[in-house]
């Protein structure tokens, strides 16, 4: 059981920063495919993110056992979690997607992930994860509006919300890995067999030099490997190992209110009143309902990473 308790022991330091890498990753993203193509961006993401997550696993000698069958486990899952989340997700912020609203999606994913868990798995869900669902639902609707051409149009917004359900089945497919690999080794895994196809994808749809700023792109995307993908990686990584992954989970509420700040300052995104009321409800929702969700602490490959 995740309760407020369990969230109250979570370490302050790092489970701020948690909050904030995380958050920081819906202003860098969106920067990042002003600068150039969505697919180009995060395959040079992921290469260098594989890069760095195995020469820490070789410098800290963590251990690399992991057989066949899990291996390719963890390489599904890791194509899932990356390259298909985020694919949807960056092509969604290049079809003009808000920043907070992206936020406000994936936050929506750890109460998505207990309902797909209890029709698909048969776990047991409360009414009130339910209710915050609903509640959440509610809230997005809300910050929509009538008119969707602010948020990027229709297919930006559906494309945001399958991003959210892929995060959702991916976080599920942790628990089908059946095992308990290196965090470090896994997440290089991952990351290195989502660049491929993200890079194939870049070169066949928006061609072999699809930037408009070199030097805006780079910088996106060292900040978005080093940052976003290792940093955060670590600091949520030990907030699983202090307080469960159902404790670090009830950090995610918090994503999009700390993304709306900087959306505002550094993205130009504008909420009007009914939109930050929306955006309240929202999280209102999410955040009653992942701090009472009833997660088994089951193995994984390593948790989601932040955008």
């Amino acid at each position: 059981m995740t309760s407020r308790t369990d969230a109250l022991r979570l370490p302050l330091v790092p489970a701020g920063a948690f909050v904030l890498v995380w958050s920081s990753g819906y202003i860098s993203g969106p920067a990042a495919v002003h600068a150039a193509a969505p697919f180009s961006v995060l395959g040079w993401r992921f290469v260098v993110a594989a890069v760095l997550a195995a020469g820490l696993a070789l410098a800290l000698r963590r251990p690399t056992r992991m057989d066949r069958a899990v291996l390719g486990r963890v390489a599904l899952v890791g194509l899932v979690m990356n390259a298909l989340m985020f694919g949807m997700m960056y092509v969604a912020f290049d079809l003009g997607l808000g920043a907070t609203l992206a936020s406000l999606f994936h936050a929506l994913s750890p109460v998505l992930t207990a309902i797909l868990a209890a029709v698909l798995l048969g776990e047991r869900i409360s009414a009130l994860q339910v209710g915050g669902f609903v509640v959440g639902v509610l809230g997005v609707l809300l910050v929509l509006g009538a008119d969707l051409g602010h948020a990027g149009g229709p297919i930006a917004v559906g494309i945001g919300c399958l991003s959210m359900l892929t995060l959702s089945l991916g976080t599920l497919g942790q628990r089908w890995i059946g095992a308990q690999p290196d965090l470090l080794w896994s997440a290089a895994v991952q990351f290195a067999v989502s660049a491929p196809p993200m890079l194939v994808l870049g070169w066949t749809t928006e061609g072999a030099w699809p930037v408009t700023d070199t030097g805006r792109a780079v910088a996106a995307v060292l900040f978005l490997a080093i940052v976003n993908s290792i940093i955060g990686l670590v600091l949520l990584s030990l907030l699983v190992l202090r307080g469960g992954s159902g404790a670090a989970a009830s950090l995610f509420f918090l994503s999009p209110p700390v993304t709306a700040v900087p959306a505002w300052l550094v993205l130009d995104e504008t909420l009007s009143v009914a939109q930050l009321v929306g955006l309240a409800v929202a999280v209102v929702g999410v955040g009653a309902a992942t701090r009472t969700r009833r997660t088994p602490e089951a193995p994984a490959a390593a948790p989601p990473p932040p955008a």
